[in-house]
């Protein structure tokens, strides 16, 4: 039975003589025997090329292409680094040299990126050129062969954030994702006639581990599309019959903003799962779509997972497991549980938000050639997830932010997470992200970012209505842009907003010190401290889970 499966490879090979569709792009489809026995090919093609175990980079959109490679990949024992496409130069050639490809497979629209780089030892493959047809040809009858695949061999080396630094490949197995694939599938129900719309890019873990993979696993069909189009989902969703789709950052927001429609709810989607949308959204999306999202909860290596499940509060995004804990990062203590108002407010942030940490066994298998990360994440022998949540009485865990998304004031610890979604009630704000710049003396000051409009009498008016916001909590400057800017899996690009600090072109409005209202930075304005350098390291917030918590 494919339950008992326990390679990537068997599951790819399970598809051959399945011609039910199985994979659509753009209008056409593969039916997953043709899926199959591409991969086939393509993996004869590999074993000719590199030795097993070799890695081969990935700089695709979401084409046929990449879940043919991922699935030759598997039958070749080979691993898959997923290349995002929009570094560029050092970093680029950084990310392929790193994980020392042998091949890199791309297209013509990329080839401009790898202009100028030294890749030395590095074979590339355009798809859409006549030499890669030739070369795919002589291995047209090839069937896919799973034996010599083991659960133990690397598939998977997918960039992590470089938040804090060069992005660092995690490392993934074949046995982990089809165990992941299988779980994701059983948890949801995945069923063979299902589609799992692929609009998050492959590139990055969500859209392989949460997405393929379970799809994979139950024989459904997936329908890409190259890249993510608010405008253009719910057209897809009709056009493929989809009824499953992942989701991270800010995609649900661009969804929502597109115009509503009276037909919206005549769609066959059934379920949305990922991160960040905020429970507000949720609500929002289900009552326009009548789709139920599920935010869910996995660190990107492995190390610690949460599960939604029925009954879950809104803004929770599952039950602690056993091993699971909210540990203070400095005493390595639990956390008290989390205190709520009578509107369902965390009221004791500062003592109740700390570090995830597993403290059982986990599947973290490391990063490739990163000693240090791996040892930073495995510190007393746990695994230190790098994540702020905070816990309930009842043990339901919610998502707080980063541990590098805390802001030291005053020598008080503040976690930007929970400034966010105060600020984010602000009538004028359509995004919010809150995030540290350098105090000129000592610490931090903290600064929003609102996409939106933004008044200062009413926005200091605001402030001071809201009875969950410390007094340290307050921005010290507010910049008001247009549109937030996103990374290429659409979450707001944080680590950009601090670098660039207070010295930007959009306006910049700060409030001075014994002042309560705020003015304009660029109006000439100076604070006796003068206002902070516009120097800091990036360190990105991922996800809002600090929404009030209803039953």
């Amino acid at each position: 039975m494919e339950s008992n499966r326990r390679t990537v490879a068997e599951l790819v090979a399970g598809r051959w003589d399945d011609h039910r569709p199985g994979l659509w792009f753009e209008g056409r489809a593969l039916t997953h025997h043709q899926v199959a026995t591409g991969a086939a090919a393509r993996a004869a093609l590999l074993a000719d090329l590199v030795p097993p175990r070799s890695h081969i980079g990935v700089l695709l959109d979401n084409t046929p292409e990449y879940p043919l490679w991922l699935s030759a990949a598997a039958l070749a024992r080979a691993a898959v680094a997923g290349i995002n496409p929009t570094r560029r130069g050092p970093e680029l050639a950084r990310d392929i040299l790193h994980t020392e490809c042998r091949v890199l497979v791309t297209e013509r629209s990329h080839l401009p990126l790898l202009t100028g780089l030294d890749l030395p030892g590095v074979r590339l493959l355009l798809t859409d050129s006549p030499e890669y047809d030739a070369l795919l040809a002589p291995y047209a009858d090839a069937r896919p062969d799973p034996s010599r695949a083991a659960p133990q061999d690397r598939l998977l080396l997918y960039f992590t954030s470089g938040s804090t630094g060069a992005p660092k490949a995690a490392i993934c197995t074949q046995g982990r994702l089809a165990a992941a694939g299988r779980s994701l599938a059983d948890q949801f129900r995945v069923r063979p006639d299902d589609v799992h719309y692929v609009c998050m890019p492959l590139f990055h873990g969500n859209a392989v581990i949460a997405d393929w993979a379970p799809a994979l696993t139950a024989g459904a069909a997936v329908a890409l599309r190259r890249r993510f189009s608010a405008s253009e989902f719910l057209a897809d969703v009709r056009a493929y019959g989809a009824t499953y789709f992942t989701y991270v950052g800010r995609a649900i927001q661009y969804v929502l903003a597109t115009e509503p429609r009276p037909d919206d709810r005549d769609n066959p989607l059934r379920l949305g799962f990922g991160t960040e949308a905020g429970a507000a959204d949720a609500v929002a999306f289900e009552r326009r779509f009548g789709v139920r999202l599920v935010e869910g909860y996995g660190s990107s290596e492995g190390g610690a997972a949460v599960q939604w499940a029925p009954g879950t509060p809104q803004g929770a995004v599952g039950r602690a497991r056993p091993g699971l804990v909210v540990l203070d990062p400095e005493t390595r203590e639990e956390c008290p549980p989390a205190v709520f108002d009578a509107d369902g407010r965390l009221v004791n942030g500062d003592a109740a938000i700390g570090e995830l940490v597993n403290r059982g066994p986990n599947p973290f298998e490391g990063y490739w050639r990163n000693p240090e990360a791996e040892a930073e994440r495995r510190r007393d022998g746990w695994y230190w997830t790098g994540d702020l949540f905070y816990r309930d009485s009842d043990g339901y865990l919610y998502f707080a932010g980063r541990t590098d998304d805390r802001i030291r004031v005053d020598s008080e610890n503040l976690a930007a997470a929970m400034i966010e979604n105060i600020l984010a009630r602000y009538e004028g704000a359509l995004a919010v992200a809150v995030y540290a710049v350098p105090d000129p003396v000592t610490g931090d000051q903290v600064m929003a970012t609102i996409a939106g409009t933004f008044d200062p009498v009413t926005f200091t008016d605001f402030l001071a209505a809201q009875r969950d916001l410390g007094t340290k909590m307050a921005p010290r400057f507010v910049r008001v842009v247009k549109r937030m800017p996103v990374t290429a899996t659409n979450k707001i690009h944080r680590s950009r907003l601090r670098k660039e600090g207070v010295r930007c072109a959009d306006p910049v409005w700060w409030r001075p010190s014994g002042q309560r209202t705020y003015q304009k930075l660029q109006d000439g304005l100076k604070d006796p401290e003068g206002p902070p350098a516009p120097t800091r390291g990036p360190s990105p917030v991922h996800g809002q889970g600090l929404e009030p918590r209803t039953r």
